[in-house]
């Protein structure tokens, strides 16, 4: 089986090379540039939701079998990589939960990046909890 994807969009926020802090610590404020192709697609984002943005790690090294098990910078002993935030994983994939600051068209200014300028989007979903909802128009 073979999975492609492409990218929807791209994140900016014009920090140079260094990646932010991860999402949840992060103050870092940038925007994600969608292609205007899936701008009806951003219809219903409002300024003050959370969104959870899916991303390539387009930069990170490529995974080999030693790096199942690493130690996080924060830890002092090995985890699996499947219980941190790694970006070297078997499917380099990273996913971050950011504030919508405003929208404009097919951009959206955010506000807790932890990824590179320049990264793929893959896809956005809205941010939900376990009382919320999150509907499907799939009726299978």
């Amino acid at each position: 089986m073979q999975v492609t994807m492409k990218p929807i969009g791209f994140v900016r926020h014009g920090q140079g090379d260094q990646a932010p802090r991860h999402w949840s610590i992060s103050d870092v404020e940038g925007w994600l540039e969608i292609d205007p192709v899936y701008g009806d697609g951003l219809s219903n984002i409002e300024p003050g939701q959370q969104i959870v943005v899916i991303f390539w790690f387009d930069r990170s090294a490529p995974f080999e079998p030693s790096l199942l098990r690493q130690t996080p910078p924060n830890r002092n002993h090995p985890r699996g990589v499947f219980s941190i935030c790694s970006p070297r994983r078997p499917n380099p994939i990273g996913l971050s939960v950011l504030d919508v600051l405003r929208i404009d068209g097919a951009r959206i200014d955010v506000k807790h990046l932890d990824m590179y300028d320049g990264t793929p989007i893959l896809d956005i979903k809205p941010f939900v909890t376990g009382k919320d909802a999150c509907p499907s128009t799939d009726k299978r």
